[in-house]
């Protein structure tokens, strides 16, 4: 358990007051423009791009967007890649624009792909989980969302004309998920917080309502060739869940309002990298999230 958060009273839950005060209290560290939208627009002579949407905050406007294959074939099943949800977990959003820069053109013959690479780009500069509001948007993926971010990213895939067959979330796992974020959570919902254990690796979130654990173990397999994969704890657990098999848990995701819980894709995961780790690079981790891309692909080519 750590110390009590330094906005708010302990046991009461924010009120308006509280989350302006943490509001008040984000600064800009990073361009979005710059290390994402404009690489955006650098891929445009290899892929499709359409903004889906503006988020208007008083930080500034935010344009989101997606990266799709050019000629798609409606008869091909679609790959749905999402990055960013939480802003600050780098590696999610450079892994899926760099899988669009160095891999996707070579699998269009057999897929389609829909890229969200940055879904949270004010989270992505102020290197955040929440968006302005103090909403966590992978805990909002459902209908009336309180976030801005997961209801445009949900009604811009749910429009289109596409059989998702997979989808992939890129997430990361960091130290700051103890220092700052879950006793942030805890003081906003007046609860004890209780920290767990960090793993030292990559590893994937499952959907308990379609695990599918053969798909699981490809994308694992794939990622150990980059990068290492985390052990599960003494009690056989990966921040507090039993680990269904080495390197993966599951969690409901439909119901704790999830981004990969939100489409109708049979085989869908969420990946978690630990860029903390004394044993990894930033660009390995970037470098894990295209490798469990390139797992998905691998095993959807092998039926």
């Amino acid at each position: 358990m750590s110390k009590q958060y330094h906005i708010g009273t302990a046991g009461a839950p924010w009120t308006e007051v509280e989350k302006q005060l943490w509001y008040k209290s984000q600064t800009i560290k990073r361009s979005y423009n710059e290390l994402v939208v404009k690489e955006i627009k650098e891929l445009s002579t290899s892929c499709d791009i359409e903004q889906y949407g503006s988020l208007d905050y008083l930080a500034g406007k935010y344009p989101v967007f997606a990266l799709k294959n050019k000629s798609v074939d409606t008869s091909l099943p679609t790959i749905l890649i999402t990055g960013g949800v939480h802003g600050y977990e780098t590696s999610g959003v450079m892994g899926a624009l760099a899988f669009v820069r160095h891999h996707m053109r070579q699998f269009t013959e057999s897929f389609n792909f829909v890229i969200l690479p940055c879904i949270s780009p004010w989270g992505f500069e102020t290197i955040n989980r929440w968006n302005p509001d103090a909403v966590d948007p992978n805990r909002s993926f459902y209908d009336n969302s309180p976030a801005l971010e997961s209801h445009l990213a949900m009604h811009y895939v749910n429009k289109l004309s596409a059989n998702i067959i997979a989808h992939i979330d890129l997430h990361e796992t960091t130290d700051t998920d103890n220092s700052e974020f879950r006793p942030a959570l805890a003081a906003r919902d007046g609860k004890v917080n209780h920290n767990w254990n960090i793993p030292d690796g990559f590893y994937l979130v499952g959907h308990t309502q379609k695990p599918e654990p053969a798909f699981q173990k490809c994308i694992i397999e794939q990622v150990q060739k980059v990068t290492h994969i985390a052990d599960a704890d003494e009690n056989s657990q990966l921040i507090g869940v039993d680990i269904e098999q080495f390197g993966v848990i599951n969690y409901d995701a439909t119901s704790l309002g999830l981004c990969m819980g939100f489409s109708q894709a049979p085989y869908v995961t969420t990946t978690e990298v630990y860029p903390d780790s004394k044993n990894t690079s930033e660009q390995e981790c970037t470098d894990g999230q295209v490798a469990a891309i390139l797992g998905v692909i691998q095993y959807l080519k092998s039926f």
